[in-house]
């Protein structure tokens, strides 16, 4: 299913647990999702205090300079479709917070590349369509 076997997308629960993670888990080349920046955009502007803003910024700037971010794009959006009715099929629902998800899910079905995440429960119906990695 995935193109590349060294090559993979890390969602946002990964990102956000990176420091915990053994990197032997992750692939030799990692991208994320234009999804999963957006995701960890918003951190800075509800930070509650400013040290916590000041982090999630500083975080923020150096994943950005450091992961090559994969856009959303009208490709991505086409396996979006097949995704979402996976999910669908299977009984759940494919909206509200899980949306972001299955875009970043999308993604990986576009690019062809497995997805790293801390919460293979949450893309349960998915498989055939993208290769799920659980760290």
């Amino acid at each position: 299913m995935s193109g590349d076997p060294r090559r993979g997308i890390l969602d946002t629960s990964v990102i956000i647990d990176l420091e915990v993670i053994d990197p032997a888990r992750l692939p030799d080349i990692s991208s994320i999702s234009t999804v999963t920046l957006a995701e960890l955009s918003t951190g800075p502007h509800v930070a509650s205090d400013d040290a916590t803003r000041a982090q999630r910024q500083q975080q923020l700037q150096h994943l950005e300079s450091t992961v090559a971010a994969l856009a959303f794009d009208a490709r991505c959006a086409r396996a979006f479709g097949p995704i979402y009715a996976a999910v669908v099929a299977s009984g759940r629902k494919a909206r509200g917070s899980r949306s972001l998800d299955l875009l970043i899910a999308a993604t990986a079905r576009a690019h062809d590349l497995p997805l790293y995440t801390r919460n293979a429960k949450d893309l349960r119906g998915l498989e055939g369509l993208v290769e799920v990695i659980e760290i």
